[in-house]
């Protein structure tokens, strides 16, 4: 084991927003064992501070589900894939069409812009106003995740019914429990290409990676890592697609896991 990537949300972050201090104490223990620790999330970089105070200094971070990589301590974004404008726009015309009731968001490399009916209790504290969408506009900044969101069903069932069309022309995922939120980005974009890449620059074989997670958006990280865990049973794509299946979040499975590789 000589990198360990980690989701963040409902893998070592607990439902209240904190890291335990079992799963501090392990990654600091990989840390002081030379083994990289490379949070592999699907939040955009401004989410990180939750993390920072849970975990210190993150170094490199793969962020909004591969889209981004970026160099915590210098506030740096080393690596960014972006939606083409053309495809930005009929996705949204695709999803409008098969959804009439789904309402639009984009994360950009700079910020977040929603659409009337979408912000979240999290938008309002950061100060996001709602705004009629403007494709080219929001092009300039570079939109690395376009997210759609229902009033009411599940993400699968959503998934299911626009994927047919959408997966040609986007990556498509979801990760949020609970929520019929779609994720989408440019063609290409998963944790584990972004995770393929930055191993391979450091020197890090396929089989030396170790990486944890809970949700959808995680199958290609797990599948791709030398050993792939999922957290919990409540996704069973996810466990399908993991090498093994360990506890949930709550009973800090990562941690235990973690330190009885380094046991070994």
């Amino acid at each position: 084991m000589r990198l360990i990537a980690t989701d963040l949300d409902g893998t070592i972050l607990r439902p209240d927003g904190t890291v335990s201090e079992a799963t501090r104490n392990a990654f600091r223990a990989a840390r002081e064992a030379g083994v990289v620790v490379l949070p592999v999330t699907g939040r955009p970089t401004r989410w990180l501070g939750v993390i920072r105070e849970g975990l210190g200094e993150l170094g490199t971070v793969i962020c909004s589900n591969g889209a981004i990589l970026y160099d915590d301590p210098t506030s740096e974004v080393l690596e960014s894939t972006v939606l083409d404008v053309d495809v930005l726009q009929q996705a949204q015309e695709v999803v409008r069409s098969i959804a009439p009731d789904a309402v639009f968001a984009a994360e950009t490399v700079t910020g977040l812009h929603l659409e009337p009916g979408f912000a979240t209790d999290t938008a309002a504290r950061e100060g996001v106003t709602e705004a009629a969408f403007d494709a080219r506009r929001l092009a300039d900044e570079g939109v690395v995740k376009f997210l759609a969101k229902r009033p009411s069903g599940s993400a699968v069932s959503f998934h299911d019914l626009v994927a047919p069309t959408l997966s040609p022309l986007l990556a498509l995922t979801h990760s949020v429990p609970g929520i019929p939120l779609l994720e989408m980005a440019a063609l290409g974009v998963d944790k584990a290409v972004t995770l393929a890449r930055y191993a391979q620059s450091l020197g890090v074989s396929q089989d030396d990676v170790v990486a944890f997670g809970d949700m959808p958006n995680d199958i290609g990280m797990l599948s791709w890592a030398g050993i792939g865990y999922a957290v919990g049973r409540d996704q069973p794509l996810v466990a399908a697609a993991a090498d093994q299946v360990i506890g949930p979040v709550g009973e800090d499975s990562v941690a235990a896991t973690i330190m009885q590789l380094l046991a070994r």
